[in-house]
């Protein structure tokens, strides 16, 4: 999958509530809190981690690729 980002940076769990991984904000904090996302291969326990191009993002066997909009 991919996600088109059009600015500089977006915060992790936004990522993951524009993606529908995740139902809520709320949800996505305990998920990444849970060590349940990784970014670039590696575990990932901060919410607000800036997520930007290039970035791939793993949670539940589904991958996001963060591309250019």
């Amino acid at each position: 999958m991919e996600f088109k980002l059009d600015k500089e940076f977006l915060e992790l769990i936004r990522v993951l509530k524009y993606m529908n991984f995740v139902q809520s904000g709320g949800e996505a904090k305990m998920v990444v809190a849970e060590g349940m996302v990784f970014v670039n291969g590696e575990q990932e326990f901060r919410k607000r981690r800036k997520i930007r191009l290039g970035d791939k993002i793993e949670f539940e066997g589904r991958t996001i690729e963060v591309v250019q909009a």
